[in-house]
């Protein structure tokens, strides 16, 4: 199945951009291109790099940097850890982790991404009251 594009917002440190999002199954972690990374937030180096397999047999792709960032997708205020990749083919790829985290599902038919803004909302009030 292809993966479903849509906008969202951004919210880093140093600034805000709404951009067409790629949120695919397929892609394991969510990923931001460093251009656009740089100019949200300030990426920050990794414990130690982090290797990913790619379509392309025996190629990996090598990750030594990360940002975190809010992002605001269907009136929702989210939030998710990005890995920065210079020369992304997307500016942003949401992976399987974040789409889990936030219980989003793919509606290939309909080419649209669902979230039930109950689970946002549990989520954000619990971490207010830790």
């Amino acid at each position: 199945m292809p993966p479903v594009e849509k906008p969202i917002e951004l919210v880093g440190s140093k600034a805000s951009a709404t951009v067409l999002a790629l949120f695919d199954s397929g892609a394991s972690v969510s990923c931001i291109d460093r251009a656009l990374a740089e100019r949200l937030g300030t990426p920050v180096a990794l414990p130690r790099p982090r290797r990913f397999g790619t379509a392309e047999r025996g190629r990996e792709l090598v990750v030594d940097e990360g940002v975190h960032l809010d992002f605001r997708f269907k009136g929702l205020d989210l939030f998710a850890d990005f890995f920065v990749v210079a020369a992304l083919a997307e500016q942003v790829i949401v992976g399987a982790q974040t789409l889990h985290a936030w219980r989003m599902k793919l509606d290939f038919e309909h080419d649209d991404v669902l979230v039930d803004p109950r689970v946002a909302r549990l989520r954000l009030v619990g971490l207010q009251g830790a």
